[in-house]
């Protein structure tokens, strides 16, 4: 019964690793966990319990280092995918109604009817114009 090698315990080793991470979502846990499996192959292959665990803190360290800063930029970029009332700056709109800074107009935007100001108080913009929208407040467009 002591014959289990040492490559079955790092992989005990990497799934009892693999356990908080699912459990806290801390991404450096399968960082060790991977670190872990990596040590395990050593094992296997041969390697003696040194280099195992050089191996393992090696592989460990190095995707900490390098994974780690990578997945935090990825995480506080904002999505490309814009969606919402985000998704509509920048459309172009055709008036319905006159527009002008009073905010009394009407526009078709993404083929519904929007009511809508003028982003300049001096510009007015007649039915059948096409007009850009710049900006959402509330359930009017800012158009120019």
């Amino acid at each position: 019964m002591n014959d289990i090698g040492g490559w079955v315990w790092w992989l005990v080793g990497a799934v009892a690793l693999g356990i908080p991470l699912v459990v806290t979502a801390m991404p450096e846990f399968g960082m060790l966990a991977v670190g872990a499996v990596a040590a395990a192959g050593t094992s296997g292959i041969g390697g003696d319990l040194v280099v195992q665990v050089l191996v393992f803190a090696v592989v460990s360290v190095a995707l900490i280092a390098v994974v780690r800063p990578i997945a935090n930029r990825h995480r506080s970029q904002r999505p490309q995918l814009a969606t919402g009332v985000d998704a509509l700056k920048g459309k172009q709109a055709v008036v319905l109604e006159r527009v002008d800074a009073s905010g009394g107009g009407r526009i078709k935007l993404a083929g519904e009817i929007w009511s809508a100001r003028a982003l300049d108080t001096d510009r007015a913009y007649e039915p059948g114009q096409e007009v850009d929208v710049v900006e959402i407040e509330g359930a009017t467009a800012i158009v120019i």
